[in-house]
């Protein structure tokens, strides 16, 4: 029985939208002089003070469980973390300036594969920049990559060279934010990743890199195995390196393999918690996305909670995202997400793609003959060694281990990940 326990949570471990289009949500304009199904349209957000006086109307009557039997964590978000949170979202957190800050850059859509695409381009003043697509993941947003433009598209502007710029795209993921919800099955990072070079390839780029964390990183390595014509190399902060036989021990329950090294054990025990108490989350959206769903959508503290979980688990934090992420910023995401009511479609990811997406190396990885660059966060799920890197990726053109950040890296050091950018893709320019 404990055997097939394992195996059944390895299995739900995954790594890592509607459009309000016409509505007072979100508003999009036709390109001048076009009416094409390529045409790539302005975006705007612009929610209704109705929905944000909702919003605080449900926060303010919770319906509160009781407080947890335990003084840590292990029954997940303590009571009083995230009351103290709910206190101050539904008296002075202030959507207009997240909203701000997401008109400030410029926003798009485009129909790609039959969806509505919302991204955000921003183009550096070097005509030599190289051409970036970053893919968010769950529970994250283009809210995590917002710190990450300024260093990647202005370098000078924070302790970089010219050369080093890059024309930065930030899609948002079907069913995720402002995309539009996909309406049947099949939208997975296999065809995710072929939208994204449709999507580069519409605004003008014959080449270009791209870059993941999380699902983001489940995308950068369906595009690497795609090889699309003008795809120079990826940059992943969260790899799939487990060896198979690593993966085999940890379906099983067993001890660590014997001469593992240092780095090795360790991420074997990191992973070994994974699946045995970290992945209950990722079980319920790999089997019942939906069934979730009504909570999610219904329940703006039951969609919090389920996400300050993961925030306080993956950020480089000690288990307490907010110390090195603001109220605002964790607001901003959960927000975003309870105002697009995307907690189900952003969930039907999960079933979508139910591998375990740290070990699918020699399945996966192998098909990859392109450069990749992999950045290891030591506060990452699992910090990936890199004699499992090396053997899982076989054109690895940089390994670097980070000494600062976790998870959600971009958005907890921007400034270091920026800089691993730089160097990840300097031989590709």
């Amino acid at each position: 029985m404990k055997k097939n326990k394992h195996m059944l949570v390895s299995k739900f471990i995954t790594g890592a939208l509607i459009l309000l289009t016409g509505s007072s949500f979100a508003q999009t304009t036709p390109a001048a002089g076009s009416q094409a199904s390529d045409a790539i349209r302005p975006f705007h957000v612009n929610i209704p003070e109705a929905a944000l006086t909702d919003l605080r109307q449900r926060v303010l009557a919770t319906r509160w469980p009781d407080k947890e039997t335990v003084t840590d964590r292990s029954q997940g978000v303590k009571l009083d973390q995230i009351q103290n949170l709910v206190k101050y979202w539904g008296t002075d957190y202030d959507w207009r300036k997240a909203e701000a800050r997401l008109n400030a850059l410029p926003q798009f859509v485009t129909n790609i594969d039959g969806l509505d695409i919302h991204f955000l381009h921003i183009r550096s003043k070097n005509p030599k920049a190289l051409p970036i697509i970053i893919t968010h993941g769950w529970p994250g947003s283009v809210f995590e990559l917002l710190k990450i433009v300024g260093p990647l598209t202005d370098p000078e502007a924070y302790g970089g060279r010219a050369e080093d710029a890059f024309d930065v795209v930030i899609p948002s993921m079907p069913g995720y934010g402002f995309s539009e919800k996909p309406k049947a099955t099949g939208w997975g990072p296999d065809r995710i990743g072929r939208a994204w070079d449709v999507l580069m390839k519409r605004l003008g780029y014959t080449h270009y890199v791209s870059q993941g964390g999380d699902w983001g990183s489940v995308v950068a390595d369906a595009m690497a195995r795609q090889k699309p014509a003008g795809l120079l190399g990826i940059h992943v902060n969260m790899p799939a390196t487990v060896p198979a036989e690593i993966a085999k021990a940890l379906n099983s329950g067993a001890p660590a393999p014997a001469g593992l090294s240092d780095k090795e054990k360790a991420a074997y025990k990191s992973l070994n918690y994974l699946y045995t108490r970290g992945a209950g989350y990722a079980g319920i959206m790999v089997t019942r996305p939906q069934t979730l769903g009504y909570s999610l959508a219904d329940s703006p503290v039951g969609l919090a909670s389920f996400f300050l979980d993961k925030f306080n688990d993956w950020t480089y934090s000690g288990g307490n995202a907010e110390k090195v992420l603001t109220k605002d910023e964790i607001l901003d995401d959960i927000t975003l997400y309870w105002l697009t009511n995307t907690g189900a479609s952003s969930a039907q990811l999960y079933w979508e793609n139910n591998n375990n997406n740290f070990n699918v190396v020699e399945q996966r990885t192998a098909e990859i003959s392109i450069p990749v660059a992999v950045t290891v966060f030591p506060g990452e799920i699992y910090q990936a060694p890199k004699s499992w890197t090396e053997r899982a990726y076989r054109k690895l053109i940089y390994f670097h281990e980070a000494n600062n950040g976790g998870h959600f890296a971009q958005w907890e050091q921007p400034q270091i990940f920026a800089e691993e950018l730089r160097a990840a893709f300097k031989t590709l320019r």
